[in-house]
């Protein structure tokens, strides 16, 4: 990040100093969607709002925005119009990862994640994935559709042992979640803290845990870090549940042990995404498979939005931006 651009303030805040070459009495901002624009809040009158998918003709000339919005899960041709938006000062996101973009994000530009926005939605898929799993949902789904009456005694939550890889507020969230259901919960952050392992303990944490749950970012430290040593340490019968990002996962090791039948998964994201349709991981037995949907949920904009405007009005007046993203995330 560049210093004179930027005063640090805060673990997550950063103030940005707008850069006087632009207009000094109009900041322009591209944003995504007309739906809920209302979320946004009264806006400084400085703020001139352009809407814009990142399709197609652009609504200005690029070289004038100060900040932009990309799309929720934007795909590489998003990415590539970054070089286009050469006054842009800050980029928000309406996703909480930040990889696809750290990468290309110049110096110049303060990156900021919608860490909060999904963190009811994220955690609510993790506490379905989970019972529906250990209750075995998908088997009688199954057995609804070929009209069987497949009768069968099933796991339960009660009493089990469920790792959190990953104890941020996602992760704190779905903790408050599965509480009521008398799981025993055992949390791993990078670092060690008050009730949190490190990830260094990850392997002897591993070896009594029945349901494993990834909440981690996609940084290059979590790439892969789910390979056949961490499955191998995975006791019988475990569950794993990855509500982070594909690339965390080593697909071909998952795909062995599922195979094998000794594991089973819940997954949300898968690599490659999205899964091809001749793809084995399709028909791997003990799997449940969402299309990376967690944070997709009807009113999800109006949260994101609403970040966005207190974003711009942070902005505007030269104060701490949240949500900042450093070390990768």
């Amino acid at each position: 990040m560049d210093a004179q651009a930027k005063m640090t303030a805060g673990s997550r805040g950063v103030a940005v100093l707008r850069d006087p070459v632009l207009h000094p009495d109009r900041v322009e901002v591209w944003i995504p969607y007309r739906e809920q624009l209302g979320a946004l809040g009264a806006l400084p009158g400085s703020v001139h709002l352009s809407v814009w998918d990142g399709r197609g003709p652009t609504p200005g000339d690029p070289a004038q925005v100060e900040a932009w919005v990309p799309p929720f899960l934007p795909g590489p041709d998003i990415v590539a119009q970054l070089p286009n938006l050469t006054g842009l000062r800050l980029l928000q996101l309406m996703s909480a990862g930040a990889e696809v973009w750290v990468d290309h994000v110049p110096a110049r530009v303060t990156l900021c994640d919608a860490r909060g926005v999904h963190t009811g939605s994220t955690s609510e898929w993790v506490v379905t994935a989970i019972l529906a799993s250990l209750r075995e949902f998908p088997r009688f789904t199954l057995a609804q559709g070929g009209h069987r009456w497949d009768h069968t005694d099933t796991g339960t939550l009660a009493g089990k042992r469920v790792l959190i890889v990953g104890a941020g507020d996602i992760g704190e969230a779905v903790c408050r979640r599965l509480e009521p259901f008398g799981a025993t919960l055992v949390r791993v952050a990078r670092r060690r803290r008050d009730g949190v392992y490190p990830v260094t303990d990850l392997p002897w944490l591993l070896q009594d845990a029945d349901v494993v749950v990834l909440l981690v970012p996609l940084t290059a430290a979590t790439r892969g870090m789910v390979d056949s040593r961490f499955l191998a340490r995975m006791r019988d019968g475990a569950l794993l549940v990855n509500a982070a990002r594909g690339p965390v996962v080593d697909t071909a090791a998952l795909l062995a042990e599922l195979q094998s039948r000794r594991l089973r998964a819940a997954l949300d994201v898968t690599d490659p995404e999205p899964l091809p349709a001749d793809h084995p991981l399709w028909d791997a037995p003990g799997l449940l498979l969402t299309p990376h949907v967690a944070g997709s949920v009807h009113g999800m904009l109006a949260p994101a939005y609403q970040l966005v405007g207190d974003q711009l009005r942070r902005y505007t007046a030269g104060e701490p931006l949240q949500n900042v993203v450093t070390e990768d995330y």
